[in-house]
C-alpha cells in the first residue's frame, strides 16, 4: 500500500513583493526569513540560491520567467490571484503552484451579480439618458424567473450561486464532469449546446487551461436564445472572442464582461459602442476586501511551510506530490 501522507519539505526563506506584505507576516515562524522582491529589482537580503518560496505582485505576469529563473531551488510559486494561467510555463516542474483560492471569491462573485443586475435591469441605458438629460420609463428583463446557467462550480462558482439564489431563477450549473454534489446536479461541459439553448443568462466563471480555452465557442454561442446575456469574470481566453463580438454587434446577444481576450480591450474594439455591451477593466477581485483577505492567507500559508506541512491552494504539486 502506498503512502499518501502529504511529503514533508523543508521551507525556510521566501520573498513577497512589497514592505507592506512583508510586515503583514511579521513575527514571522522560528527559522523562517523574509525578503521583499519585486522580481524586478534584486533581492532585499536573500541571495537567489537562498530563496525557496517566492510570493508573486498581484498582476501574474508573463515577464517574470527570466526573473524566476535566477532562483536554482524554488520550490513555490505562490499567487496573489485565483487564476494561474501562464505561471505554469515560468517555472520548472519541480516547483509547486498555489493559488490565492477563496481571497477574490466574494468580491469577484459581487462584481459577477453587480454586471448581471446592471444589463438585466438597463442600467447602462439610465446612465446614458442620465448624461443626456433624457427621462425614460422603459421595462426591463430583471433577473426574477430568469433561466441562468452557471459555468463552473468551484469557489467562486458556489459564491455566484449563492447571491443568485434569493433573486428567484433557475440556476442549471456545469462542471467539467456530470456528477451531483452537495447542492445537487452539476451537467458537465459537454452538454453546453444543449444547455445554452434554454439559457437566458449564462455566466462564465471557469479556470483557463488547455480544456477551457474557448470553451463557449460559436455553437455554445449561437445556441443561446436571441436577447441572452453572456457574463464573463473568470478569463477572457474562456470565451471566443471574435464569435461573441459578432454575436453582440449583431444586436442578438448582450454581454456584460469584466475580462476580455485581448486585456486590455482595444480603444477602437466594436465591443466598446456596441449596444448591449458593458465592459468592466477586469475590477472582479480588486476591491478594498483584498488586502486583509490575502495578507490573512500568506500568515497561514507561512505557519503551514514551517511547521513543514502541505502548502494550501496547491494546483500543481511540485516536491509535496
Amino acid at each position: 500500500m502506498s503512502d499518501s501522507t502529504p511529503r514533508s519539505v523543508p521551507v525556510r526563506t521566501l520573498t513577497v513583493p512589497t514592505p507592506e506584505l512583508l510586515d503583514a507576516l511579521q513575527p514571522l515562524p522560528e527559522g523562517m526569513r523574509a525578503a521583499v522582491w519585486d522580481l524586478i529589482h534584486e533581492p532585499e537580503g536573500l541571495e537567489y540560491p537562498e530563496i525557496d518560496v517566492v510570493v508573486l505582485p498581484y498582476a501574474n505576469g508573463s515577464d517574470y520567467g527570466e526573473a524566476l529563473q535566477r532562483v536554482p531551488h524554488l520550490l513555490l510559486l505562490q499567487a496573489q490571484s485565483t487564476g494561474y494561467d501562464g505561471l505554469p510555463e515560468l517555472v520548472g516542474e519541480q516547483t509547486a503552484i498555489a493559488s490565492a483560492a477563496g481571497v477574490h471569491a466574494a468580491a469577484t462573485a459581487e462584481m459577477a451579480l453587480t454586471l448581471i443586475l446592471a444589463a438585466q435591469r438597463g442600467i447602462d441605458d439610465a446612465l446614458a439618458a442620465q448624461h443626456e438629460g433624457r427621462w425614460e420609463a422603459v421595462r426591463y428583463p430583471g433577473l426574477a424567473d430568469r433561466r441562468v446557467l452557471l459555468v463552473g462550480v468551484g469557489g467562486i462558482g458556489r459564491e455566484i450561486a449563492a447571491r443568485l439564489n434569493p433573486f428567484d431563477v433557475e440556476l442549471t450549473r456545469v462542471g467539467r464532469t456530470a456528477r451531483t454534489d452537495e447542492d445537487g446536479a452539476v451537467h458537465g461541459t459537454d452538454e453546453l449546446v444543449d444547455l445554452a439553448a434554454r439559457a437566458e443568462i449564462l455566466v462564465v466563471i471557469t479556470p483557463l487551461d488547455r480544456q477551457t480555452r474557448h470553451l463557449i465557442d460559436a455553437r455554445v454561442l449561437a445556441a443561446l436564445p436571441d436577447g441572452a446575456l453572456v457574463v464573463n469574470v473568470a478569463r477572457g481566453a474562456v470565451v471566443d472572442s471574435g464569435a461573441l463580438t459578432k454575436e453582440v454587434v449583431s444586436g442578438r446577444l448582450r454581454a456584460a464582461l469584466d475580462v476580455f481576450d485581448p486585456e486590455p480591450l482595444p480603444a477602437d474594439h466594436p465591443l466598446r459602442q456596441a449596444p448591449g455591451a458593458i465592459i468592466t477593466p477586469h475590477w472582479g477581485g480588486n476591491t478594498a476586501a483584498f488586502e486583509p483577505r490575502i495578507k490573512a492567507l500568506l500568515r497561514k500559508q507561512v505557519r503551514r511551510l514551517a511547521e513543514g506541512q502541505e502548502p494550501l491552494n496547491l494546483v500543481r504539486p511540485g516536491p509535496w506530490g
